[in-house]
């Protein structure tokens, strides 16, 4: 089992907009059954305006197959449309559980 976090540095002030396109994109992905136990992560004592999506998986290549999917779905665009207007920068982060 791994976690993934991918971390999003948000223009300042964006990170509302940001978490609120991404709860509609979760919500869609769970819907789908493409994802268990994820969720969405704010700054509280970090950098300001971070955004964090935490993903349980079981398999990192069927993950990354799923994501591509997943992101070639119109309604998926449309609910993630402009988010990249919303962030700086951002990088990833894979850890299996021990």
């Amino acid at each position: 089992m791994f976690v993934v976090r991918s971390v999003f540095k948000c223009k300042p002030g964006k990170a509302k907009s940001l978490i609120e396109k991404f709860k509609g994109a979760t919500k869609l992905m769970s819907d789908a059954g493409l994802i268990q136990n994820e969720r969405i992560l704010v700054d509280e004592v970090a950098s300001f305006w971070t955004v964090v999506i935490e993903t349980e998986v079981e398999d990192l290549a069927a993950h990354a197959k799923n994501m591509q999917e997943y992101g070639s779905r119109e309604d998926v665009q449309a609910a993630m449309a402009g988010y990249m207007d919303l962030v700086d920068s951002g990088y990833r982060e894979i850890f299996r559980i021990a």
